[in-house]
């Protein structure tokens, strides 16, 4: 079995990159640093995009799975409609 490698930020593109284990294969995916802010810190200032990534980690990486389940190709890109309340 192959081992997701560990998350983390790139700076250059501004999103947390990750990878999440599907049918025992790691499937490379990222989130914008936007989209965690709006969708998980809207009122915080500075905030770290890793750690908020870190503390919402089930949900990312349910919508990764979700996505994958629809037909999204590696890597997968999170949306913030991927993470809407109730998915």
């Amino acid at each position: 079995m192959t081992t997701p490698f560990p998350a983390f930020f790139h700076p250059d593109t501004k999103a947390v990159r990750f990878s999440v284990l599907i049918d025992d294969q790691p499937v490379g995916a990222s989130i914008t640093q936007s989209t965690l802010h709006y969708r998980f810190r809207p009122t915080a200032v500075n905030e770290d995009p890793l750690e908020t990534y870190t503390a919402n980690a089930k949900q990312i990486e349910d919508a990764v799975r979700r996505r994958v389940a629809e037909g999204s190709l590696e890597p997968v890109m999170v949306r913030e409609f991927d993470l809407r309340q109730g998915a």
